[in-house]
C-alpha cells in the first residue's frame, strides 16, 4: 500500500518537458479557449509539481489505487456499468441515501438524504505522451503491476485490473464509451462527440458533511436535453476517466441546501431511456421501477465531469 513509482513518473515527465510538449492546461486553453475549467480541474496540475520538484513522490496507496475509496465507492458514486446487477452489499450501502431518483422529483422543495464526502482518490492525470507510453490492457497486467511496483494478487492489483476490465468491456446499445488516460484524450473524445463549443461542469460543495437532508432550492438549470458526455474517475495508479456519450440524457445543475446550511451546486444526470439496463440494476431495485419506464437521475461526485454543448453563443 506504500508502493511508490515516483522515479518512473518523474523521469517520463521530465522527458516530455525536455521535448517542449504542450502542457495539459495549455492544451485545454488552445482547444477550448472559451471554456472555463470546472472546479474539478485540480486533478490537472500534478505535472507542474513533478517537473519543479524532482523529489515528488506519488504513492499508489494514496493516489488512484485507494483501497478505502474502493470499499466506499457506493457512498461516493454510482455504479456506472448499466449491465450489472446490484449485490446485497451494494443495496445495504445505499440505504437511506438518494443515490438515484426519478426526474419528476427534480424540482424546488424536494428533500433528499445526501452525503458529499471527501475525495479519497487523489490520482492526477499524466501528460498524454507519458500516459500513452504505459501499457493499459488486461493481457499486459504483469507488466503494469511490475511497472508500478504493485504486488500481484494484492487488493491494489485487483482494483487496477478491475478498472482496465471496465474500460475494455463493451457498452450497452446507444452508449459510446472511452477511457481517457490523459486530459488531452478526454478533451479530444468529448469534443469529437459535441464539438468545441462546450461547457465542462462538475459538482461544487461548500464543505464536506455527514449524511443529512438536503432540499432542492430554486434555480435549477437544464444544461442539455439530449446528448452529453459524462466522465467518471476510476481507481488506478494515475487518473483514468471512464467517459461515455449518450443520446438519451439530460444534465442539470441543481442548487441544494443542507439542514446545517451547507450549500451545493450539484450536477444531476437523468437517463431518459433505461430499456437496455440490467433489470436488476441498483437503480431499479432502489426506486422500485422497471427498465424503460421513467427517466432515472443521479448526482455526480465532485471529481466527475459532464460535458455539454454550449447553448449560449460564444463571445
Amino acid at each position: 500500500m506504500g508502493s511508490r513509482f515516483s522515479l518512473f513518473v518523474t523521469f517520463l515527465t521530465l522527458l516530455v518537458a525536455s521535448h517542449s510538449a504542450l502542457s495539459p492546461e495549455l492544451y485545454w486553453k488552445s482547444v477550448l479557449p472559451n471554456t472555463p475549467m470546472p472546479k474539478a480541474s485540480q486533478i490537472f496540475y500534478t505535472l507542474v509539481d513533478l517537473v519543479e520538484d524532482k523529489n515528488t513522490a506519488v504513492d499508489v496507496g494514496k493516489g488512484g489505487v485507494n483501497v478505502d475509496a474502493w470499499k466506499a465507492i457506493f457512498k461516493n458514486d454510482v455504479k456506472i456499468s448499466y449491465k450489472n446487477a446490484a449485490s446485497e452489499n451494494q443495496l445495504h450501502d445505499v440505504q437511506n441515501t438518494a443515490i438515484f431518483f426519478v426526474e419528476k422529483d427534480l424540482h424546488p422543495g424536494t428533500k433528499m438524504n445526501l452525503q458529499f464526502t471527501e475525495n479519497l482518490n487523489e490520482a492526477t492525470f499524466l501528460p498524454r505522451q507519458v500516459a500513452k507510453s504505459n501499457p493499459f490492457s488486461s493481457n499486459q497486467m504483469p507488466e503494469i503491476l511490475n511497472r508500478f511496483s504493485v504486488k500481484p494478487g494484492s487488493l491494489e492489483a485487483d482494483i487496477m485490473q478491475n478498472t482496465i476490465k471496465v474500460c475494455e468491456e463493451a457498452g450497452i446499445k446507444g452508449e459510446e464509451k472511452y477511457c481517457a488516460t490523459s486530459l488531452e484524450s478526454m478533451i479530444d473524445f468529448s469534443t469529437s462527440k459535441l464539438g468545441k463549443k462546450v461547457q465542462a461542469i462538475s459538482t461544487e460543495v461548500q464543505k464536506r458533511t455527514q449524511l443529512q437532508e438536503y432540499t432542492i432550492a430554486a434555480g435549477i438549470e437544464q444544461m442539455t436535453d439530449n446528448k452529453s458526455v459524462v466522465c467518471h474517475k476510476q481507481n488506478y495508479a494515475y487518473a483514468v476517466f471512464y467517459c461515455h456519450a449518450m443520446q438519451t440524457t439530460r444534465a442539470y445543475v441543481v442548487p441544494l441546501e443542507g439542514t446545517d446550511g451547507t450549500k451545493a451546486k450539484a450536477v444531476a444526470v437523468c437517463h431518459t431511456d433505461t430499456s437496455e439496463w440490467n433489470p436488476k440494476h441498483l437503480a431499479f431495485q432502489v426506486l422500485k421501477v422497471n427498465p424503460g419506464t421513467v427517466p432515472i437521475c443521479h448526482f455526480l461526485a465532485e471529481d466527475q465531469i459532464v460535458w455539454v454543448a454550449n447553448k449560449k453563443p460564444e463571445e
